[in-house]
């Protein structure tokens, strides 16, 4: 690999030593135990040639002479990467066991507030037509294990996903979301759109309207009509505490949603939606996420004005002229 700037930002950091764990066992016994781990993965042969190899330093990760089992720096990141899914740790002693233990609940339970919400932002005040019944929220749920003890990662949905849902329905999937720790509201999910779009307006609000890379592109809308850009922007998007900085087109024409998210987003999160039962799926290591819709929104947005039939002025007075004959 060359010394250039590009692989030097690319390049990973290194990973912690073993001995900055705390471990009640050896580097020996370390690999005896992640050879006990079904998804643990083994290195390829060292390219070295055998003859320039230490060989009073045994490597019991490669199984061969070359360098020490402790100082392997391979081993070091697959214990990193196997310690950060959650084993191993039944090798650390009581204290590290607590640290860790209370850093990972933290985790669980640390939810940032946002700073302030985005809600629609054409036709003025947000205010709800009636009563609004919220259904949003976000769960977690277990994988179910296969006699391998393989996690099944079929996304699927029953009944229970729909309840609280009014049916019949044919409403679209909008969501709230976070961006740079502001809540934006009626973002849609669109498995139709090969990008993703936010409302320059939004940009503006979110404070980051000097990060926007002037770009045109020009966009086709469900009616054929042409819809050029102002530019490109990295958004960090975080759905259900789940963070991932994806590309948006901005544009600044009036639409009634204020974030798109189309297939780049979902097929990246390996998403799989429901519109019928107004659910959105994505794996995660720990289960499966789940985060409802809001039906009231995807009303609002989607509303059709009704068409009222009204007599023009030169059909009355025909009207009125054939009366008087």
């Amino acid at each position: 690999m060359s010394k250039s700037g590009f692989d030097k930002y690319v390049e990973p950091t290194e990973a912690p030593r073993l001995s900055e764990y705390n471990f009640s066992i050896d580097a020996s016994g370390i690999v005896s135990a992640i050879g006990r781990i079904k998804d643990t993965r083994w290195p390829r042969p060292l390219q070295i040639d055998p003859a320039q190899r230490n060989p009073n330093h045994i490597c019991k990760y490669h199984g061969t002479h070359g360098h020490k089992t402790e100082d392997c720096r391979q081993l070091r990141e697959e214990v990193a990467r196997l310690f950060n899914e959650s084993h191993l740790r039944e090798f650390l002693s009581d204290r590290a066991k607590n640290h860790f233990k209370n850093r990972d609940s933290n985790r669980q339970n640390e939810q940032e507030k946002p700073q302030h919400v985005i809600y629609m932002i054409v036709g003025g005040v947000d205010i709800p037509q009636g009563p609004v019944f919220k259904r949003t929220k976000v769960t977690i749920t277990r994988e179910k294990q296969t006699r391998d003890y393989l996690p099944e990662e079929t996304l699927s949905f029953n009944d229970e996903d729909a309840e609280g849902i009014e049916q019949p329905h044919n409403e679209a999937l909008v969501i709230s979301i976070l961006m740079n720790k502001i809540q934006v509201k009626r973002m849609l999910i669109d498995t139709d759109s090969s990008t993703n779009i936010v409302r320059l307006r939004v940009v503006e609000q979110l404070g980051l309207q000097d990060q926007v890379v002037p770009a045109t592109q020009v966009l086709n809308v469900f009616n054929m009509a042409n819809e050029t850009t102002k530019g490109e922007i990295i958004l960090p998007v975080n759905v259900a505490e789940t963070i991932h900085e994806k590309k948006f087109y901005v544009i600044e024409g009036d639409i009634r949603y204020n974030v798109l998210l189309g297939r780049p987003w979902i097929h990246n999160m390996r998403a799989v939606l429901s519109t019928l039962h107004q659910v959105l799926k994505f794996p995660i290591s720990e289960g499966i996420k789940m985060v409802y819709g809001e039906p009231p929104a995807a009303k609002e947005i989607f509303a059709i004005d009704e068409v009222v039939p009204v007599l023009t002025l030169s059909s009355t007075k025909e009207s009125e002229s054939k009366g008087m004959r």
